[in-house]
């Protein structure tokens, strides 16, 4: 287990990880994959007196986070930041034409993490995104999003960051089950999909096998 006692958890990234919450609650955690590591560690290591923290903004690409990185991040003084983003940074691109080029993405996130490591004594989760052929026009999106997943990999590797191989994972799962069982629209996890997410999380840390 590599979470401390009085260690205090941050979740960001885009829709995914907001997952409903409300933002007028700085405590809530919406209802998705943030939400069921909370309260499976919290019940699981009650003495810990662990503190989670959500902040995911449905949309977010990559450039918002940098943007609101100091109120969102730093001032809340995270010993764990967990970051998963990248999927609007694709997604912007075929409904928009509004491209984020694999060398823009690397740029910001490169940002987002050096600024952490020089205000924060904390530890990072990098998690990658995702995307599941359905529809069938998700296909195509893979040529945009397999940069910038080779992006967060290196990033992770560069920075000594814990990595969670999430579309890999979500890839794997898709052979016990159809695609649309873990992401109904490729992209948006089922609770089914938001428990896989949580526990390759929790697995990452240690917290379980």
């Amino acid at each position: 287990m590599l979470l401390q006692d009085n260690d205090v958890v941050l979740f960001q990234g885009d829709s995914i990880t907001d997952a409903g919450r409300n933002y007028e609650d700085g405590a809530s955690l919406g209802v998705g994959y943030s939400l069921l590591i909370a309260s499976q560690l919290g019940h699981m290591y009650p003495k810990m007196n662990l503190s989670f923290l959500n902040r995911g903004i449905s949309g977010n690409r990559v450039v918002d986070l940098q943007g609101r990185w100091d109120e969102d991040c730093l001032d809340l003084k995270p010993t764990w930041v967990s970051i998963y983003i990248g999927i609007n940074d694709t997604w912007r691109r075929y409904d928009e034409g509004q491209e984020t080029t694999a060398a823009q993405f690397e740029a910001t996130y490169r940002d987002i993490i050096v600024r952490t490591q020089e205000k924060l004594n904390a530890n990072l989760i990098l998690i990658e995104p995702f995307v599941l052929p359905v529809p069938e026009d998700r296909k195509k999106w893979r040529e945009d999003l397999d940069p910038k997943i080779t992006v967060a990999r290196e990033l992770a590797r560069e920075f000594g960051a814990i990595y969670i191989p999430l579309d890999g994972l979500f890839a794997a799962a898709s052979t016990q089950a159809e695609p649309h069982f873990w992401a109904p629209d490729g992209v948006h996890p089922s609770p089914a999909g938001h428990g896989l997410i949580a526990d390759a999380w929790m697995k990452a840390v240690g917290a379980i096998r």
